[in-house]
């Protein structure tokens, strides 16, 4: 393993910095004339993309390997873009998200800032942090080795759960036939959140892909904060609580027999009392 050309990274990591308050400000200004903060969530992933856009230009005569560097920003954006295109096309024609009218309802003081504070400063935080292993790995000249192929690997395991998932999800909400049924087949009947899961992969696989210096291990903040929200902040908590509301026993009875995250057979549905 190698050490880092520190002052180089740390340019990059303003460089990254600064893409983001400029990104994400365009998009508030859009969001705002439009009045659809949902946007957001359709440039979440194309967001890490810019990072790693920036980042791989930034590195370019710094010393990074060359394979490693053109590897991570693939991996990044193959993941980054689908997501986007996913999103936006599950969203476009729909209104405001439920979530973000319930937070603009408790809006308190001027907008901006209050934007500022509860969505896109927070959002933009979250996305430098998660995004630090793609930035830290542009600057590593270990070349790749036998721990990169196992992460390309998991990286594969992520993004075929992810876009599956959400390709299984889609078509089923398609299906009239299938209007206030719980989607329990294909991969969902492994996990009741292949696309989380998947995503989780892949910020781990790209966790590893930063350990071409000790200092990589630093990074690891990335796939932990990215799993905690998945699991127990915005994502699958929230999501559940809200199925539990309105699909009650019909859920109850699926979260009894489907795991909650990690694949796994599903369970016989428990016996009728």
């Amino acid at each position: 393993m190698t050490d880092l050309p520190w002052t180089d990274l740390t340019v990059n990591l303003a460089g990254s910095l600064l893409a983001l308050v400029v990104l994400l400000g365009a998009v508030m200004a859009l969001a705002t004339a439009i009045g659809k903060q949902s946007i957001i969530d359709v440039v979440w992933g194309p967001g890490f993309v810019v990072v790693a856009g920036v980042s791989l230009v930034l590195s370019s005569g710094d010393g990074g390997d060359t394979g490693r560097r053109w590897l991570v920003f693939a991996l990044t954006a193959v993941w980054g873009l689908r997501l986007g295109g996913y999103i936006f096309a599950r969203n476009h024609g729909r209104p405001e998200d439920r979530r973000y009218e319930a937070l603009m309802r408790k809006r308190t003081g001027p907008l901006v800032p209050f934007l500022v504070r509860r969505i896109y400063g927070y959002q933009g935080v979250v996305l430098f942090v998660v995004s630090l292993p793609v930035q830290v790995a542009m600057y590593e000249s270990a070349p790749l080795s036998w721990l990169d192929a196992v992460a390309v690997l998991l990286w594969l395991v992520g993004f075929v759960f992810e876009a599956i998932g959400d390709w299984q999800l889609a078509r089923f909400k398609a299906d009239p036939a299938n209007a206030g049924q719980i989607m329990d087949r294909g991969l969902w009947a492994w996990t009741r959140h292949p696309n989380y899961f998947g995503d989780s992969c892949v910020w781990v696989a790209l966790f590893l892909l930063a350990l071409g210096s000790w200092w990589g291990l630093l990074t690891v903040v990335s796939p932990w904060l990215m799993v905690r929200m998945l699991v127990t902040g915005s994502g699958a908590a929230l999501l559940e609580r809200g199925m539990m509301r309105r699909r009650g026993d019909a859920y109850a009875d699926y979260v009894a027999r489907t795991s909650g995250f990690l694949p796994r057979p599903p369970r016989r549905s428990p016996a009728p009392r």
